[in-house]
């Protein structure tokens, strides 16, 4: 099997664990809790992009539970972290085309340019291939010519079948047209790729919608998972971009691109607090292989190890 959960996931983590929650690890090494000790915990967890609203909960919690069972040590309080790091991302999981079973799953992938969203078009459709699915692209992002040579050439890479129009064309049209060739080749799994121009924000939007309503009338239920991609690296900027496109669609999950190129990984316990949408998968190098499915105790096991 190439997508082994645990390695992947946590050997991305490198940076991250190597910095910020290495300091973390290193706070709570011995000795007794101070106020000094709660102090750079805050600090440590807001420079590592766990947001300030999150930093301050995750803190708070954590001081009443050692007051309350009367902890002393510090390397106690680790680990009482660490369970409220992991409850904090559980509190939104589920299992990725969740009851799926249907002759066609089409899954939108939307972000916004330069998030990684094209390479993690290809990890998705990789990982659909491991497990024996029948995968067509679709390449909805019909404003950038670059866009739909990209997924093209991901697609010939992986030997799978790609629907594409001309640069400028409906996007609703390419997708409404997949859906016909999916269902006529005999794929199962659907993966549309769409525009993510932000500077243009109404517009994008609106067409998001379109698109959403384009699947849903072609094919009943569908999409049946949108799922945003978003860059790691980018940090609390991530957070307004999520929230732009859940504005427009409803985002089913979550795709963290770049995991592997930051230092401040604690955007995801952000990303889970703020915006209470399930992370699905994660992205931990740059070939297609390098997706892990995201699993929130071998997560922040990887932040500590």
């Amino acid at each position: 099997m190439i997508f082994q959960r645990t390695n992947r996931l946590q050997d991305s983590l490198t940076r991250t664990r190597q910095s910020f929650f290495g300091r973390i690890a290193g706070l709570f090494s011995g000795g007794d809790i101070t106020e000094e000790t709660w102090e750079a915990l805050e600090a440590l967890l807001i420079a590592a992009d766990v947001g300030v609203a999150t930093t301050i909960e995750l803190v708070d919690a954590l001081r009443e539970q050692v007051a309350r069972e009367h902890i002393r040590h510090a390397d106690e309080a680790q680990d009482l972290l660490k369970q409220q790091m992991v409850a904090l991302l559980q509190a939104k999981t589920r299992r990725y085309l969740e009851g799926d079973g249907r002759p066609l799953s089409v899954v939108l992938v939307v972000g916004v340019n330069g998030s990684g969203k094209t390479t993690s078009i290809a990890k998705l459709a990789r990982y659909h291939q491991s497990r024996g699915d029948k995968v067509l692209l679709a390449a909805g992002d019909t404003f950038r010519a670059a866009a739909i040579d990209q997924l093209a050439v991901w697609a010939k890479r992986l030997g799978v079948e790609l629907v594409a129009h001309q640069q400028g064309s409906d996007p609703g049209a390419v997708l409404y047209d997949a859906i016909d060739a999916a269902q006529a080749r005999g794929a199962n799994v659907l993966i549309a790729d769409t525009a993510g121009r932000l500077h243009t924000k109404h517009n994008l939007m609106q067409e998001l919608k379109k698109i959403h309503h384009v699947a849903a009338r072609r094919l009943p239920g569908a999409p049946h998972e949108t799922i945003l991609v978003l860059d790691a690296t980018t940090g609390q900027n991530g957070l307004a971009q999520a929230r732009t496109f859940s504005e427009a669609v409803p985002v089913t999950g979550l795709f963290l691109a770049k995991l592997d190129g930051t230092a401040k990984g604690g955007i995801v316990f952000a990303v889970a607090r703020e915006l209470g949408i399930p992370i699905l998968f994660v992205g931990t190098g740059e070939h297609a292989e390098d997706i892990a499915e995201f699993d929130a105790v071998q997560f922040v096991d990887g932040l500590f190890r």
